[in-house]
């Protein structure tokens, strides 16, 4: 539509010159059309920062800690969001940096150190087998089952509470049989909640047990590894071996602890502590805004040869239709996509100036200036 509203004004500014010629006026030559207005692309895109991210867990977990609000400014590897079960994976990589960091270092020392750390690994292991074989697993599955019982008798009350408040819904707000069931509505759905809170840490207290004493397993196993191998003395083998058990390490951690992936500013937080999540769940999504960029969604194939890159653009955001940002094209999509019969190209423009009005996913006009004929 904005291409057609161009197309229209060239025309009709042509056919008033042409008016305006033929008339009584003395004669004098029309002056030139625009060049860069009459053959000018006009195309609509997006508006991105320079990176974003939306991260998520690669696990799933209880939330422990967020470390960060919107609107902070964050560096790259800073901890923004943890899972409760870390704690045993941040070990296996404490455990593994220290393997790995004793092997550049003398001998002796490192072997004393690896050793250290067996040791430590063990007295870890014993603490959350302890823990463990004290857990009473029956005991706790049976309430578990119990407490599933409970949301579900919770959740039929619900839908019986549901039910009765339907048939009085339509009722003036302050007439006492809607005030009744509406109060008995809210209070099947308190007791709801509170089961499946009951109900999860009901479960946690058998998961987390578990899951640490797991993890103790995992880390005593791979300090005796290291300290074993050490016996020979540390060698280029050794060395990539523990760089790889220290990479893998910083691999599994990663499924429990979300860092920021480059400098820049969460732009949403949507997790809070207790919040149980899975892979599929958003935590946390960070922006760069230092730079933005517009990225188009209509350059057709007739239109895309006109274009190249350094080529100067201005750009109108639909919300701010009195903003005027100059930009500059910066790539063009040699892939093409199909849509409604039209070919059409990608192109990312550089804005060459920012304001603080400017929000991520806003629409934006974009001309393309100095237009190859």
């Amino acid at each position: 539509m904005k291409k057609q509203i161009l197309t229209m004004i060239t025309l009709l500014t042509l056919f008033s010159l042409a008016l305006f010629a033929c008339g009584n006026q003395p004669a004098a030559a029309p002056a030139p059309v625009d060049a860069v207005s009459s053959n000018a692309v006009v195309a609509e895109g997006r508006l991105e920062p320079i990176r974003g991210a939306n991260l998520s867990f690669q696990a799933r977990g209880v939330v422990e800690e967020v470390l960060v609000s919107e609107g902070d400014s964050v560096s790259l590897g800073d901890v923004l969001v943890r899972l409760s079960n870390a704690g045993g994976a941040e070990a296996q990589v404490v455990i593994a940096q220290n393997a790995y960091d004793t092997l550049l270092r003398n001998e002796s020392g490192d072997r004393a150190k690896l050793w250290q750390a067996y040791m430590d690994a063990q007295i870890a292991r014993a603490n959350a087998e302890k823990k463990w074989d004290d857990l009473n697993v029956d005991d706790i599955e049976t309430k578990i089952e119990d407490k599933k019982a409970i949301v579900e008798d919770r959740q039929q009350d619900l839908k019986d509470r549901q039910e009765d408040f339907d048939k009085y819904k339509d009722l003036e707000k302050d007439n006492y049989k809607r005030k009744n069931a509406k109060s008995a509505l809210d209070q099947a759905q308190d007791d709801l909640n509170r089961a499946v809170r009951e109900l999860e840490k009901q479960i946690r207290e058998r998961d987390e047990v578990r899951s640490t004493y797991d993890a103790a397993l995992a880390a005593e196993a791979e300090a005796r590894h290291q300290y074993e191998i050490s016996l020979d003395g540390p060698n280029a083998d050794q060395l990539a071996l523990a760089k790889a058990n220290l990479d893998a390490a910083k691999d599994t951690l990663s499924n429990y602890v979300i860092t920021a992936p480059f400098d820049g500013v969460v732009a949403d937080v949507n997790v809070k502590v207790g919040e149980q999540v899975t892979a599929e769940t958003r935590a946390v999504s960070i922006a760069d805004f230092s730079t933005w960029i517009v990225e188009t969604t209509d350059i057709t194939e007739l239109e895309v040869v006109k274009l190249s890159s350094g080529q100067n653009v201005t750009l109108v955001p639909d919300a701010l239709p009195d903003l005027i940002i100059k930009g500059t094209v910066t790539e063009i999509s040699q892939a093409y996509t199909q849509q409604g019969g039209d070919i059409l190209y990608t192109v990312r423009i550089a804005l060459k100036e920012a304001d603080p009005r400017l929000k991520w996913g806003m629409t934006v006009e974009a001309t393309f200036l100095e237009v190859v004929k």
